[in-house]
């Protein structure tokens, strides 16, 4: 494994990775439009949009113009594709909600990283830009999507959400700092965040709430 990921260039990483994240969400925004009735048009809207608004949201703040879903079409193509195959099954995996709540638990913990990189490239060591551009790229897409199908978005309900993201950033800037190989710590960061929200779901792990 270590092999592997020392042989992959950092772009090479980063691409495939925002892509697994941009198909683990569009793949949530399928389930959110088909459980909301929406038509075949309407799956593949709410897909895209889950998929791609957390990165053209950071792009677009960090003056990257157009961003990069808008002029790789890969990223059009793959939550269209996503959105087809779920309209198309739907009906043998309806059963399995959990599927959607694991498959949010993957986009989040990839775009949590994958968005912290993106300012470590840009900006360097930055905590605060790291976890910026991290945190709004993981809940972007999410928050629309709930938005759209008039949903209390997810972030503001459901266990430790947001504050999954930020733990994921912290580790992976930890890990840069102490001399951490760029790749290691960005796979290790997304297993890591991924798992840590896995966890908060299986044993409904909650912050603080006023007691009404």
């Amino acid at each position: 494994m270590s092999d592997l990921l020392s042989f992959l260039s950092v772009p090479i990483l980063i691409h495939v990775l925002d892509l697994f994240g941009t198909m683990a969400f569009a793949v949530t925004g399928a389930f959110k439009a088909i459980e909301h009735k929406y038509d075949i048009v309407g799956v593949i809207i709410l897909s895209t949009i889950t998929g791609i608004a957390g990165g053209v949201i950071r792009d677009v703040i960090f003056g990257k113009y157009p961003p990069t879903a808008f002029i790789n079409p890969s990223y059009l193509i793959l939550t269209v594709s996503t959105a087809i195959i779920i309209f198309v099954i739907y009906p043998r995996i309806k059963i399995h909600w959990n599927l959607f709540l694991k498959f949010d638990a993957v986009g989040l913990g990839v775009f949590t990283v994958i968005g912290a990189s993106v300012a470590y490239h840009l900006f360097g060591m930055n905590i605060l830009l790291m976890s910026f551009a991290g945190v709004v790229t993981a809940i972007g897409g999410g928050i629309l999507r709930d938005v759209f199908v008039n949903d209390v978005p997810l972030v503001f309900i459901k266990e430790i959400y947001a504050t999954t993201s930020f733990i994921g950033i912290l580790i992976f800037f930890i890990m840069l700092s102490i001399g951490v190989n760029f790749n290691t710590s960005t796979i290790a960061s997304i297993l890591i965040t991924t798992s840590i929200r896995i966890l908060a779901m299986k044993f409904n792990w909650n912050l603080p709430r006023v007691r009404l």
